[in-house]
């Protein structure tokens, strides 16, 4: 369970191990015989994201889907883009849906936390993978990687990815915001989490019916929100994690990555106690605008009833936890 505020010490012999593995353990083809009749999709939350995101898509089809019917359905959530993302992502083979037409009652909202749980109700498979579209030198193997365990051990129910990140064009490395602010508020607040080598990767996924248990931040604080959460729903000997070995991408200026550092410290610290901080907060830098920041979350599918009209197998909220 989640540290609550002075609760005391946590040593490292209180923290459970993590299953750990490595993406080239699995073979692609090997996994595919091992589905039986499960169904897999990989979602790709998308923003502007026109020049990498076909390159992705066009991977995952021609090796996972055409050659070895690994994956079954590669679905990309265009968040509010306002380049050719959705022309990029339909073209190389994905099914492409708006963010802003999916469960519109609720909302068109925008940010990843947004367009993973929007992604969750308008795709159909049993085991969902996300991967963020912004990679460069896409490797098939970051899907395989985290389908792996899923598949071949069915006592876990969540995967999380982990990589090297290598210096970025402009000469400033990965993992800023994970190293000094993730890092230490798990430390601090969420102890369980600690073997987590990459807490804030995007690259993770799960079986259905735990992910539609999961509320879901609608901002950058999601993906250690869903950490913290299924640690409390099907406990750590649920989750896995894989090393997908190298990542490329774009890295982000401080300007960028503060707001991003406040919303997963807001979403951490919220989790660690309800009333420790407010619903919403500015954001102030000397000689910049106040960035405006809210802890919106949706609620978990299962409540929904037009996601159980579209998932009959879905019902009230249930722990996955081993008795």
């Amino acid at each position: 369970m989640p540290c609550t505020v002075g609760a005391g010490s946590t040593t490292m012999s209180d923290v459970a191990v993590l299953r750990t593995f490595r993406a080239d353990e699995f073979d692609a083809a090997d996994l595919a015989g091992a589905k039986g009749g499960q169904t897999v999709s990989v979602c790709l939350p998308a923003r502007d994201e026109a020049g990498t995101v076909g390159p992705i898509v066009s991977a995952i089809c021609t090796e996972l889907v055409d050659r070895t019917g690994l994956v079954d359905e590669v679905l990309v959530v265009d968040d509010h883009s306002t380049d050719a993302t959705a022309r990029e992502a339909a073209d190389a083979g994905a099914r492409v849906v708006r963010a802003s037409e999916v469960l519109p009652e609720h909302g068109e909202g925008h940010g990843k936390g947004e367009a993973l749980w929007k992604s969750l109700h308008a795709s159909r498979g049993d085991l969902v993978v996300w991967v963020d579209a912004d990679i460069r030198r896409f490797d098939p193997g970051f899907v395989t990687g985290l389908l792996g365990p899923l598949l071949r051990h069915p006592d876990v129910a969540f995967v999380k990815g982990y990589y090297d990140r290598p210096l970025g064009d402009d000469g400033a490395g990965g993992g800023r915001v994970t190293e000094l602010v993730a890092r230490p508020i798990v430390a601090l607040l969420h102890p369980e989490l600690a073997p987590v080598v990459q807490p804030l990767a995007g690259e993770y996924g799960g079986r259905r019916e735990l992910l539609e248990q999961l509320a879901f931040v609608e901002g950058y604080g999601v993906d250690l929100a869903l950490l913290v959460d299924v640690a409390r729903i099907s406990g750590i000997e649920s989750m896995a994690q894989v090393d997908l070995g190298v990542r490329h991408h774009r890295n982000r200026t401080l300007d960028e990555l503060g707001p991003q550092a406040l919303a997963v410290l807001h979403a951490a610290l919220r989790r660690a106690d309800p009333d420790l901080v407010p619903d919403a907060v500015d954001l102030v830098r000397p000689g910049m605008a106040p960035s405006h920041h809210e802890l919106a979350e949706r609620p978990p599918l299962r409540d929904l009833p037009a996601y159980r009209a579209v998932h009959p197998g879905a019902g009230s909220p249930r722990s996955t936890r081993s008795a």
